[in-house]
């Protein structure tokens, strides 16, 4: 059996190579990976050099032109598949530029050849060849120490061993051209049949290697797409935490105003309770800005400092009521620190503060349709009059209110987020009304 290249084991082998040739040339239409479309040619070029075995007549002829020349082309195509599968380079970038020259000098003895056999025989492009073949298996063998030595992973470790086999088998069967044809025959095997092994061998490893470089390219898609979504997570951070920097010292400018009026009215009593309130908002706001969101039980704590604040500037005071669903986990809730505080703001200066009689500022918070939904409402002027008395333009907003909504659009990505804004006045009463919601996340 091992004398007969028609039979099964020898068919098999080759018709094997051929349909592993195609399969990795149809993944590379798919992908355009180089990487499958050197091996596919290195398998197109073994296939055809072992198809020699069974030409005869005319196609005897034909190998004998080419038979060299596509050993030279498999070689060449193998180099590129190593290059590509090892990545020399990045890996290996001095020795990479060896590999390219071998590349380049296998693709010019390959016609070389042809042109040898047409002047001077196939016995001469032997004879040439038994000086090539052991110049480029040191060759072989030196990179393949590089290689192992070098590039410190199993994918290196395993094609060398699979080249190797292929290597010390294809060898054996070169021993005919020193040795003769005779002492395999004896032992009832073709020459050839250590080449068709150590291809066999090599295959079945270069193909596992690549079903694990196929691996590691995903995994390594799978982190880059997780070290993109952290750094994107980052620049929001500090996106937030700017914004947050934008408003703190806008509202710190109206506090230290409000003491400085105090003291110029003379009313020590008055700044002195202002000053202890207020030092400690700044402690509560301090402990909150190390962090670009706190929970939403914590944002009340700290707004209920504000308003006691806010209570002792605004003549005659104010009434300030809140109104919390029960069902809702505000530890659980994220917001950006201090977000309700410029809405409130604004009900303060921009709505009651311009009314005569009872003012009110009520805040709701309740859970709907998978959203929180926080409510601001005030019996102040109304939005539209506010802004006929500031001189402002119906697009533009109040400073904090519109940093504070860029700081929740960021946190929560724009996904489902609304602050709307509408005058409430009517015949009968005025005010403004702030609806602010946000995925219960």
């Amino acid at each position: 059996m091992l004398l007969d290249f028609h039979s099964e084991l020898y068919s098999w082998i080759r018709g094997g190579l051929f349909v592993l040739f195609i399969y990795h040339l149809l993944i590379f239409f798919q992908n355009k990976s180089k990487l499958y479309l050197y091996y596919s040619l290195y398998l197109l070029a073994l296939t055809i050099y072992l198809l020699g075995d069974i030409s005869t007549g005319y196609s005897k002829d034909i190998y004998n032109y080419l038979n060299f020349s596509v050993q030279f082309l498999a070689y060449a195509a193998y180099v590129s598949f190593a290059r590509s599968l090892l990545e020399t380079r990045t890996y290996l970038i001095k020795w990479d530029r060896y590999f390219a020259i071998e590349t380049i000098t296998l693709l010019i003895l390959a016609p070389f050849f042809v042109i040898i056999q047409f002047f001077l025989g196939y016995e001469f492009q032997i004879k040439v060849f038994t000086l090539v073949a052991p110049l480029l298996t040191i060759f072989t063998i030196i990179s393949y120490y590089v290689v192992y030595t070098r590039i410190k992973d199993n994918f290196s470790k395993y094609f060398v061993f699979g080249s190797l086999i292929y290597l010390i088998l294809a060898n054996i069967s070169f021993l005919e051209v020193f040795i003769g044809k005779e002492i395999f025959i004896r032992n009832n095997v073709q020459p050839m049949f250590f080449v068709y092994i150590g291809a066999f061998l090599q295959c079945i490893i270069f193909s596992i290697i690549i079903g694990f470089t196929i691996k590691r390219v995903e995994q390594r898609s799978k982190n880059a797409e997780v070290r993109l979504a952290i750094k994107l997570k980052e620049m929001e951070e500090l996106k937030m935490t700017a914004l947050q920097s934008q408003m703190n010292p806008h509202f710190l400018f109206n506090s230290l105003n409000s003491i400085n009026n105090f003291v110029i009215k003379n009313e020590v009593e008055k700044a002195s309770d202002f000053i202890t309130k207020f030092s400690k908002l700044i402690r509560a706001i301090l402990n909150s800005s190390s962090s670009p969101t706190s929970t939403l039980s914590e944002e009340l704590r700290i707004l209920d400092l504000y308003i006691k604040l806010e209570q002792m500037r605004v003549t005659g005071g104010f009434e300030f009521e809140v109104e919390v669903e029960e069902d809702l986990n505000l530890e659980a809730i994220k917001v950006p620190p201090m977000f309700l505080q410029p809405f409130i703001e604004n009900a303060i200066w921009h709505g009651i503060m311009k009314i005569e009689g009872k003012k009110v500022i009520k805040l709701s918070i309740n859970k709907k349709n998978g959203n929180v939904l926080c409510v601001v409402t005030d019996n102040g002027i109304g939005i539209n009059k506010a802004k006929e008395l500031s001189h402002m333009s119906n697009k533009r907003k109040f400073f904090g209110a519109e940093v504070t909504e860029n700081r929740i659009r960021m946190l929560y990505q724009n996904k489902d987020v609304h602050i709307v804004t509408k005058d409430i006045s009517s015949d009968n009463k005025t005010g403004t009304q702030v609806s602010i919601k946000f995925p219960l996340l």
